[in-house]
């Protein structure tokens, strides 16, 4: 049983000690128990976990510096799990007083009053974590606090009494942890008001030549980016945060496959079972590879982790429509969904003076064709190779295109007129059983999909595009035909 008042709160044996101290000794102890520090935080665990837990152990303010997506206020908020489940608190106080060592002139007031039969709450370790995002409209009395006159009026106290303090968001979070995100946006100003939290551990209210030494954890985020496009962080304050952690995007594909399938939304409950291979899964991910490394795209905005997490919910959505459309309540992702993912890409990315040249669909279906296209050659010889034994795999059926035969694969095709559409392709069906063998029945389809879109990603066939249809023929066939419009068109001119 939880104490009541001051006096059995003396009795239990419990001991006061401050927030750093109470994070360090717990996160020793999970440490020593093998236990998983930051749950769903994957691909940081040999560089930034381990940062961050030194930074905690050597009871450091700290600061989380990466381009946008890169977890980091999860990884803020997740700290909060460090310290105890309920601490004790004198009953009715606004900055969570410590009974043992009060700091608000009413905890004080109320202790002298009261004694031992002083009333005491528990507060949860929930409720000890404070955040602000920072915007150019923050102000001083929104972090610290300022003199309230209504507080004034309504208790009848004058101005000098320090009960007419209206405590701000960093006071109310004393004793626990207070993250600001995207310190940059934060005004110089107001970064000064920091200064004194940072290295006094006290705060300073306006009108008052009274200092009240808060007991807190200070943690910030910043996107580099910010730095010159918004505004920046001042010299001192940057002096006083202890440890600058920075942060990465997943370094590994299977890494980035895990996240955004841990995060996406995918089980849905309409009923329709829709089979995600991992040949997509894996090109998704590659996407997000090749924009980071893109011409066209601003790499020091970088590349969110939610676009691969937005463009696989697309691609899901795009297959539940199709089934319901169909009356099917089973169905796998295809080519044609794949590319419903554009929107996802063109509102997460922003594009150089080049890509902008281009138009943000063109750098899209840019970036996931060349995704396809190695992911491929993974598993397929490569076309484009100078060996002409790897390109002849795919004589077959190119020649069966050259012979004058289309395949039109529209989006809303029913799973059988798409294998029967497949099927007919020569070659097609052969290939895919040799290179990729053991398949589940319900994939080998997707594959084969998948080489026609390689194929023409290699140059080796024409697509055309007309709305929700994609038409497959001979490359060769297809720039004679365009060749022999514009001929038409000159001899018409002529006549």
């Amino acid at each position: 049983m939880k104490a009541s008042t001051l006096g059995e709160l003396k009795k239990s044996g419990w001991e006061s000690i401050s927030v750093k101290e109470e994070i360090r000794r717990n996160l020793i102890s999970k440490i020593r128990n093998k236990e998983e520090l930051f749950p769903g935080i994957l691909g940081y665990e040999k560089t930034v976990l381990p940062q961050i837990q030194h930074a905690l152990l050597s009871k450091h303010d700290m600061i989380l510096l990466g381009l946008r997506g890169q977890a980091k206020t999860r990884i803020l908020r997740l700290m909060v799990n460090f310290m105890d489940e309920y601490i004790p608190i004198v009953k009715g106080s606004e900055i969570n007083d410590d009974p043992f060592n009060p700091l608000s002139k009413f905890a004080k007031n109320l202790i002298e009053e009261k004694g031992d039969d002083t009333p005491i709450d528990w507060l949860h370790r929930s409720f000890r974590y404070g955040e602000k995002l920072a915007t150019p409209d923050t102000t001083v009395a929104d972090l610290i606090g300022d003199i309230d006159p209504i507080k004034a009026a309504t208790k009848k106290l004058t101005l000098a009494d320090q009960n007419v303090i209206n405590f701000g968001l960093i006071p109310r979070t004393n004793r626990g942890i207070f993250v600001i995100n995207e310190l940059p946006d934060l005004q110089p100003r107001i970064q000064v008001a920091l200064l004194n939290i940072m290295q006094e551990r006290d705060i300073q209210i306006r009108g008052f030549n009274v200092r009240i030494p808060l007991d807190i954890a200070m943690a910030f985020s910043a996107n580099p980016e910010d730095y010159t496009n918004r505004g920046n962080i001042i010299t001192p304050l940057k002096d006083r945060i202890d440890s600058q952690i920075i942060t990465h995007y997943p370094k590994e594909l299977g890494i980035g496959m895990k996240i955004t399938r841990q995060e996406a939304w995918q089980e849905r409950p309409s009923g329709i079972k829709i089979h995600i291979p991992d040949l997509f899964r894996e090109t998704i991910e590659k996407a997000a590879f090749e924009a980071r490394e893109s011409e066209y795209v601003d790499q020091k905005s970088g590349v969110s982790t939610r676009m691969t997490i937005t463009a696989l919910e697309q691609v899901v959505s795009s297959a539940e429509r199709r089934a319901i459309l169909n009356d099917e309540d089973q169905t796998s992702v295809r080519i044609a969904d794949l590319y419903h993912m554009v929107p996802a890409l063109t509102g997460k990315i922003e594009l150089v003076y080049e890509g902008e040249q281009e138009g943000a669909i063109s750098v899209a279906k840019h970036i996931l064709g060349k995704a396809i296209s190695k992911i491929f050659k993974v598993h397929f010889p490569d076309p484009q190779s100078k060996s002409e034994e790897q390109k002849s795999v795919y004589k077959t059926i190119t020649d069966w295109f050259a012979d004058g035969n289309e395949i039109n694969i529209t989006d809303t095709l029913s799973n059988k007129e798409y294998e029967k559409a497949l099927k007919g392709v020569d070659g097609l069906e052969e290939l895919v059983n040799t290179y990729s063998k053991d398949l589940p029945k319900d994939e080998k389809f997707i594959w084969m999909d998948f080489v026609l879109e390689a194929l023409h990603q290699n140059s080796m066939l024409s697509k055309q595009d007309l709305d929700d249809q994609t038409l497959y023929s001979d490359m060769l066939g297809s720039m004679f035909s365009s060749l022999g419009d514009y001929s038409d068109e000159g001899f018409d001119e002529f006549e």
